[in-house]
């Protein structure tokens, strides 16, 4: 039987072994791989510089790969990335076709995912941090449908098809719609890269076939753009609402000048922080929110200036 000198002894010898595992448990993040699925795109860009700048902070070198759209081309970058030793994965997959594979490849390899603006079916990473766009598409979608007086035919632009933000922005967008019986979706195309020069491509055939239209959702604010080029083109003579989504730098210049109406400008810079502060902590040892879902702004000419000076 132990007296109480013998187990204060046993003790006080146990700490010391106790805080030096802990502390070979502790593992602070020294490199991040982030996989982006397309830096042509302004949004994507504003999550890299963020990341970027936010690590070179704490002290943490990013490697930054660009799928460029190819979920193909993405799978094998987030390959190479797990075999130069990076801590954590931050990763925005390029489309839903393959999306679920860097996660497992990940996950396997005992490196935290941290998902950004985009979801992979079947396989999440360790978080999910977006905007919520059904919220916002909802926001968007309502007011332009207001500005129509609330009837009209009426353009949607998808973005990459199967996507989570061009699912969850079809969603948003169709609930506000359900609330105006009057207007009429006319046509519909989906994009591949969420870009300008497909904006006014979609636009412009559908425009072709349907010359009526007064109202358009375009699901990014490249599109929005291409599709407000389109309209300037085919010089209906009559006025056309157009509404984006995402805030993206030029975008909220061209919102300024009337070129469109409205947007949601996403916390972008806020969410690659976010996500970074995510990877310290899942390295460490730490938890996080399975899905950490931001607020986006409703802007207009009436308050873009502010996001136009300070982006959030």
């Amino acid at each position: 039987m132990f007296n109480r000198r013998t187990v204060m002894m046993a003790t006080a010898a146990l700490i010391p072994f106790l805080a030096m595992s802990g502390m070979a448990e502790a593992k602070d993040a020294k490199k991040i791989g982030l996989a982006v699925a397309n830096l042509q795109a302004n949004f994507f860009n504003q999550i890299k510089q963020s990341v970027e700048a936010y690590s070179k902070e704490k002290g943490i070198e990013v490697v930054t790969v660009d799928a460029k759209g190819d979920s193909a081309t993405q799978v094998s970058q987030v390959e190479d990335l797990l075999t130069q030793g990076i801590d954590a994965l931050i990763y925005i997959p390029a489309g839903a076709t393959a999306a679920s594979v860097p996660t497992k490849a990940a996950k396997a390899a005992g490196i935290p995912v941290i998902n950004v603006d985009r979801n992979a079916d079947g396989a999440p990473g360790d978080t999910f941090i977006a905007t919520d766009s059904v919220a916002s598409a909802k926001a968007v979608c309502d007011h332009i449908a207001k500005q129509a007086g609330g009837k009209g035919d009426m353009l949607i632009i998808h973005g990459q098809k199967g996507t989570t933000p061009e699912v969850d922005r079809s969603k948003g967008c169709g609930e506000a719609l359900a609330a105006y019986p009057d207007i009429k979706i006319v046509g519909e195309q989906w994009s591949q890269m969420w870009s300008q020069d497909e904006g006014f491509k979609l636009t412009q055939d559908l425009l072709q076939a349907n010359p009526s239209v007064s109202i358009i959702f375009a699901q990014a604010d490249g599109l929005a753009l291409g599709a407000a080029q389109a309209v300037k083109v085919a010089n209906t003579g009559s006025k056309v609402w157009i509404a984006g989504f995402d805030g993206d730098t030029a975008a909220l210049e061209a919102l300024q000048k009337g070129v469109f109406d409205v947007t949601a400008t996403q916390q972008t810079q806020g969410m690659g922080r976010m996500a970074v502060d995510a990877a310290i902590a899942l390295v460490s040892g730490g938890t996080v929110p399975a899905e950490q879902l931001q607020d986006a702004t409703l802007t207009t000419k009436d308050n873009v200036e502010g996001f136009i000076a300070n982006h959030p």
